[in-house]
C-alpha cells in the first residue's frame, strides 16, 4: 500500500525534529519536549530576515573600541545575526561586550571562541592548559578529559557556548605550517580517544565541542589561512586515517563540526572547490555517510583558502547550499544577508532547508541554557577564570606528558648525587630559569656558559654530567622549536665528552633536524616551556616523579611515535599546588597572613615557611627581610638560618639511629660504656633511651661561655682568647674572636663532673648531645660535621645544609641571628649563636646547623618514608619507629627518643590537632620541624626571632609556629 501524504509529513516533520540531536545527547526526553516547544515557538515568531540572520556568526573583538562595536551593534540591529565569535581582547570587556550585545538581540545569540588550549588562545589575562601536542603524549586520557571540563567551565563562566575544539587532525606531516602543535599526534586511534575525552569534558561543562578541521587538515603543507591546500589521497587513504576521528566523535555526542577549506579531488571532482562549499563533502559525506546530525559551521570565510574562490555574497550562498548551518566569519554579512534573502525569495534555499539549519540552531542554543538567558556576572570574573585547580592540572597533565625517549645506563633519574658534579648548559632563546632553579632544589647544579666552544668544553672539565635544556618560546604552537646550526655542533661536542641529559621543552619535531643522538645518554621531550613545565621537567631528572609519556608523533628515524621509557620514582621531594594533594590553597593564604602580622609587630624579622604532603611541596615562600630596617636585604629561598636545636634531629640523632642499626650500640646502651671516660662518674648507668627522652636527671644547660669571662669587664678573657689565631689559641669563636683548643676537653670534664637532678622527671637538655657527639667523632674518626655531609646531605642533595656555613657561603646569603651584647660583642651571622656549640668550633651534637627550609624538608621527608629517600635506605623502618616512640609516657614524658612528639596535656610543642604519630623538633632561634605520618605531612618553619636580641619571646608567646600548624590542618580537604 502507498504511504499517505499524511504519513510522509509526519515522517519529515520527524526527521526534522531528530536533526540536530546528536548520539547519546544529554536531554531527557521531558527536556526535548520542552526544547521542541521553544524552538517551534522561537521560529514561528521570526520573520525571513530573522531566520537568515540565524545562519550569521560573526567576528568580534574586545580590543578595538567603539566604532568596532558600533559596527557590530549594527549587525545585531540590522541583519539580526545569530552569533558572534570573539577574538583578540581581555576576558571583562569581552564579558561586558557580551551583555550588551544579548541584551540588544531580540533572539540571544551563540557566543563562541577558539578556546583549544583554552581562552589565552584569544584572550589577554586567561589560562592556557598544555597544548593538543603535549596532551598527545598523556596515556591517562581522563587527564584530557579534565582539562576539557576546566576549559569548558572557563567558557561558559564568560558566557561562550560553543568552543571550536578539538582538533582532530591527524598530524602525520612533521611540515605542516598550522596544526602541529595543536594536533593531538599522528596515530589516529590516540587522536580519536584523546578528542572523545576532551569533548566529554568540555561539554559536561554545558558548551558546545566542535571538531576540526574536516574532513582533515593534518596531512598538508599549507595554510588555509593564506591558501587552499590540497590533500591529494585516494580516498581509502582518507577513509582510513583523516576521517576516523569523526567517525568515533559522532557516535560519543559530539555538538558540532568545523569543515576546512581544503582541496580534496577525492572527495570533490570540482577542481579548486573548498571543500566547506562542497555538497559532496559537507551533505553527502559529514551528514549522510557518517550519520552526523549536529551543528555544521564553516571554517572562517575570510581565509583565503576560501575567498579567493568567489566574491562576497555567493560564497555564502554556497557554504549553505551545501549544507553547512552557521556561515562562520562572513567577509560582509550587508552583502551575504541580502544575497541569502534573494535566493529564498527565489526558491534556490527552501523553506524547508533553512527551518533544517535554523531549528537546529535553536536547539543548540537551548542546550547551552538561551532560553533562559542571564547576563554574565562580571564580579570575580578575572579570579574565576584562574583558579589553583587549574595550576594543579596543568602540572599533572605535564607530568604525566614528559617523554623519555633516550636513557642508555639508566642515566635518569639522577642517582648517587655526593658521586657526581653536575653542570647544566642552556640552548635556544627562551627563560630557563624556572629549570635550573629546581634542578638545584636537588642538588648543586653550575650553570656553565661562554661564547667560545674551547672555553665552554674547558669550563666543563670538572663534571660528569651535562645537562642540557633547549627553550625556546612556546607561547603560541607555531612558535619556531629548532636547534640552531652552532647549537647543534655544540651540543655533538659536549655529548662526546660527557654523559648528557638533553631536554628539550618545544615539540618533538625540533629532533629530527639532529644528525645523531648516539653520544646522548638521556633525552626527554618537554614540549612547552613555560614555568609548571620545567618544574616537572627537573623532577622527572631526579626522580621526584616517574616518567611516563609516550611520543604522540615521529620525531626523528630513531624516535618513532608511541616511544616512552617509564622509570620509577626515587621518592624525592616533588613541588605542586595545594590542590594536587587535598588541601585548599585559599586556606594556606591565611599563612601568609599570620607571617607578615608577625613581622610587623616585632616577632621576627623574616622567616622561610614550607610545607610538603604526599610527597609534595606545595607551599615554600620567604618573608620579611635580614632585619627590621626597610633597606635590609630581602630574605629568599635560598638564604639559610641558624637552626639551633634543629640540629640535635638533623645531625646527631640520624647517626645514633644508623649506629643502632648496625649493632655498634642499642637503646639500653649505657654512657659508660659508649665513653670510657664516664666511667665512675654519676653519668656511667644512664641508658641512651633515657638521655635522649631526657628522662636522665641531667641539667639543662651548663653556662659554659661564662666561665671564661673576665670577672672585671664581663668580655671574653684574653687567658681564653686572642683576636686572632696563634698557638694554641685557633678555635675560631666569631670574627676576631679565636678560643684555645683545650677548653673544649673543659667542656666535656665540666659536664662529666655536673650534679644530676634529684628527681626523676622530664627535662629538656642539650648535654646528652655533647657527650654523643664525641661518641660519634671516636667511633667513626672523623668530625660530626664530616659524618653527616658524608652520610645524608650530600646523598640527600642537602647543600644548603652545613656546619661553619662561612666557610661554603657569602654572610650575605645567611640570615643574621643576634647583636651579641654579652660575649662575642658583634652580629652574629654565619657564626653559631649557641655559645657552647661556639667554643666547639661551630660544630656541635646539639647546635650549629645552618640550612633553608628545603633541604630540611628532605631529611623530614626521608624520616617520615622510614629512613628512605632519593633510591638511598638510611636505615629501616624498624629503626625509625624504635626512635620515634615515647617510651615514658606514662610518667608524663612525652618524649620520643630524640625527637619531640606531640603534648600529652593541654599545652605543648604542637597546635594540639597532629596525630600521635607525629614528631619533630624546634629551635631556640625560632625554628621548628615536624612531620606527621598519618596525615604524610611535613612542616618547616625557619626565623630569626632572636635577632636582634634573644630576649625577644614574642615568637613563643604568641604561638606563632603552632598556630601556621592550625592553619595547615584545617586546609586538608582529603
Amino acid at each position: 500500500m502507498k504511504p499517505t501524504i499524511f504519513a510522509v509529513l509526519t515522517c519529515v516533520l520527524s526527521v526534522f525534529t531528530m536533526m540536530g540531536q546528536t548520539t547519546a545527547d544529554p536531554l531527557t526526553a521531558d527536556d526535548r519536549g520542552n526544547q521542541t516547544q521553544w524552538v517551534d515557538s522561537v521560529y514561528n515568531a521570526m520573520s525571513p530576515e530573522e531566520r537568515i540572520g540565524q545562519l550569521f556568526m560573526v567576528q568580534a573583538f574586545s580590543d578595538k573600541g567603539p566604532e568596532h562595536e558600533k559596527q557590530i551593534s549594527d549587525l545585531i540591529d540590522n541583519y539580526h545575526i545569530g552569533g558572534i565569535i570573539f577574538t583578540k581582547g581581555g576576558p571583562v570587556r569581552q564579558a561586558q561586550l557580551t551583555n550588551a550585545w544579548q541584551e540588544r538581540s531580540k533572539t540571544k545569540m551563540l557566543i563562541a571562541l577558539d578556546a583549544e588550549w583554552g581562552l589565552s588562545m584569544r584572550l589577554d589575562s586567561t589560562y592556557a592548559f598544555p597544548y593538543n601536542m603535549a596532551m598527545g603524549a598523556v596515556t591517562d586520557n581522563s587527564l584530557i578529559e579534565k582539562a576539557g571540563a576546566r576549559i569548558g567551565e572557563h567558557s561558559k563562566r564568560l558566557g561562550v557556548h560553543v568552543n571550536f575544539a578539538p582538533v582532530v587532525d591527524v598530524n602525520t606531516n612533521p611540515n605542516n605550517p598550522i596544526i602541529g602543535n595543536r594536533s593531538f599526534g599522528e596515530n589516529k586511534i590516540k587522536v580519536a580517544e584523546k578528542a572523545i575525552a576532551y569533548t566529554k569534558g568540555l561539554q559536561s561543562a554545558g558548551v558546545l565541542a566542535n571538531a576540526k578541521h574536516f574532513p582533515g587538515h593534518g596531512d598538508t603543507d599549507a595554510d588555509s589561512h593564506k591558501t587552499l591546500p590540497t590533500v591529494a589521497f585516494e580516498r581509502s587513504r582518507l577513509d582510513s586515517i583523516e576521517l576516523y576521528p569523526y567517525r568515533r566523535l559522532v557516535n560519543e555526542g559530539l555538538a558540532s563540526v568545523m569543515v576546512a577549506h581544503l582541496n580534496v579531488p577525492a572527495l570533490e571532482r570540482k577542481r579548486n572547490l573548498p571543500t566547506s562549499l562542497s555538497e559532496k563533502v559537507v551533505n553527502d559525506l559529514l551528514k549522510k555517510e557518517l550519520g552526523f546530525n549536529g551543528l555544521v559551521f564553516t571554517d572562517a570565510l575570510g581565509m583565503k583558502g576560501v575567498s579567493d574562490y568567489d566574491k562576497v555574497g555567493k560564497t555564502d550562498l554556497k557554504a549553505f547550499l551545501a549544507g553547512n548551518d552557521v556561515i562562520l566569519m562572513s567577509e560582509d554579512v550587508a552583502v551575504a544577508h541580502p544575497a541569502l534573502m534573494e535566493a529564498l525569495e527565489k526558491g534556490e534555499i527552501t523553506e524547508e532547508r533553512l527551518a533544517y539549519s535554523v531549528k537546529k540552531i535553536l536547539r543548540a542554543k537551548y542546550k547551552v541554557g538561551l532560553q533562559n538567558y542571564q547576563p554574565v556576572a562580571l564580579e570575580g570574573l578575572a579570579k574565576d577564570l584562574h583558579q589553583p585547580e587549574d595550576d594543579a592540572l596543568f602540572k599533572e597533565i605535564m607530568e604525566n606528558a614528559i617523554t623519555l625517549v633516550r636513557n642508555d645506563r639508566q642515566l635518569v633519574p639522577v642517582r648517587d648525587l655526593e658521586d657526581r658534579k653536575i653542570a647544566y648548559v642552556k640552548m635556544g632563546d627562551g627563560d630557563h630559569l624556572p629549570f635550573l632553579n629546581t634542578l638545584r632544589k636537588y642538588t648543586k647544579v653550575d650553570m656553565i656558559a661562554s661564547d667560545d666552544l674551547s672555553d665552554l668544553l674547558e669550563r666543563l672539565k670538572p663534571y660528569e654530567t651535562v645537562i642540557i635544556g633547549h627553550h625556546r618560546d612556546t607561547s603560541t604552537p607555531w612558535k619556531a622549536s629548532g636547534f640552531t646550526d652552532k647549537e647543534k655542533t655544540w651540543l655533538y661536542e659536549i655529548a662526546r665528552l660527557k654523559d648528557v641529559i638533553l631536554d628539550v621543552f618545544v615539540k618533538p619535531y625540533a629532533l629530527k633536524e639532529l644528525q645523531s643522538i648516539g653520544n646522548i645518554e638521556a633525552l626527554l621531550v618537554s614540549y612547552q616551556n613555560d614555568e609548571l613545565t620545567q618544574v616537572a621537567s627537573a623532577e622527572a631528572i631526579f626522580g621526584a616523579i616517574r616518567t611516563k609519556g609516550v611520543l604522540p608523533v615521529t620525531a626523528s628515524e630513531w624516535l618513532p611515535e608511541n616511544l616512552g621509557y617509564q622509570t620509577n620514582t626515587l621518592s624525592r621531594l616533588g613541588y605542586h599546588y595545594p590542590e594536587a594533594v587535598g588541601m585548599d590553597s585559599k586556606h594556606l593564604k591565611k599563612v601568609d597572613s599570620v607571617v607578615n602580622r608577625a613581622i610587623r609587630s616585632g616577632v621576627t624579622p623574616s622567616a622561610q615557611v614550607l610545607i610538603a604532603r604526599r610527597g609534595k611541596v606545595i607551599y615554600n615562600k620567604s618573608f620579611g627581610r635580614f632585619d627590621y630596617g626597610q633597606d635590609a636585604q630581602r630574605v629568599v629561598d635560598t638564604n639559610i638560618y641558624d637552626l639551633a636545636s634543629l640540629t640535635k634531629i638533623l645531625a646527631t640523632l640520624p647517626v645514633i639511629m644508623q649506629l643502632t642499626e648496625r649493632g655498634k650500640i642499642s637503646l639500653e646502651s649505657r654512657l659508660g660504656e659508649l665513653l670510657p671516660e664516664l666511667k665512675g662518674t654519676n653519668k656511667q648507668d644512664l641508658r641512651l633511651i633515657e638521655v635522649l627522652s631526657h628522662y636522665a636527671r641531667l641539667k639543662p644547660w651548663l653556662p659554659f661561655y661564662m666561665y671564661t669571662l673576665d670577672d672585671g669587664t664581663k668580655k671574653p678573657s684574653k687567658e681564653y682568647y686572642r683576636p686572632r689565631p696563634e698557638g694554641k689559641f685557633k678555635v675560631k669563636i666569631a670574627d676576631e674572636l679565636y678560643m684555645r683548643e683545650d677548653y673544649q676537653d673543659s667542656i666535656i670534664k665540666i659536664i662529666e663532673e655536673s650534679d644530676l637532678l634529684k628527681v626523676k622527671q622530664y627535662r629538656y637538655s642539650d648535654l646528652p648531645y655533647f657527650l654523643l657527639q664525641r661518641f660519634i667523632e671516636k667511633e667513626l674518626k672523623m668530625p660530626l660535621d664530616q659524618v653527616v655531609q658524608e652520610e645524608f646531605y650530600r646523598k640527600l642533595g642537602m647543600n644548603y645544609t652545613t656546619y661553619k656555613p662561612l666557610n661554603y657561603f657569602r654572610k650575605g646569603e645567611i640570615v643574621p641571628s643576634e647583636v651579641d651584647d654579652y660575649y662575642r660583642y658583634q652580629t652574629l651571622q654565619g657564626h653559631v649563636h649557641d655559645m657552647a656549640a661556639a667554643m666547639l668550633g661551630g660544630v656541635g651534637g646539639h647546635a650549629g646547623l645552618f640550612s633553608n627550609a628545603n633541604d630540611i624538608a628532605k631529611i623530614m621527608q626521608m624520616y617520615l618514608q622510614k629512613g628512605y629517600y632519593g633510591g638511598d635506605r638510611f636505615f629501616t623502618s624498624q629503626t625509625l619507629n624504635k626512635f620515634n616512640t615515647c617510651y615514658f609516657c606514662e610518667e608524663d614524658n612525652r618524649r620520643g627518643v630524640g625527637f619531640d612528639k606531640p603534648q600529652l596535656g593541654d599545652s605543648g610543642p604542637t597546635c594540639g590537632c597532629v596525630s600521635m604519630t607525629s614528631f619533630g623538633h624546634s629551635g631556640f632561634t625560632g625554628t621548628y620541624a615536624w612531620a606527621d605520618p598519618e596525615e604524610d605531612l611535613v612542616y618547616i618553619f625557619l626565623s630569626n626571632r632572636t635577632y636582634p636580641s634573644m630576649e625577644n619571646r614574642k615568637l613563643i608567646e604568641e604561638g606563632t609556629r603552632t598556630v601556621i600548624q592550625e592553619i595547615i590542618y584545617e586546609a586538608i580537604i582529603n
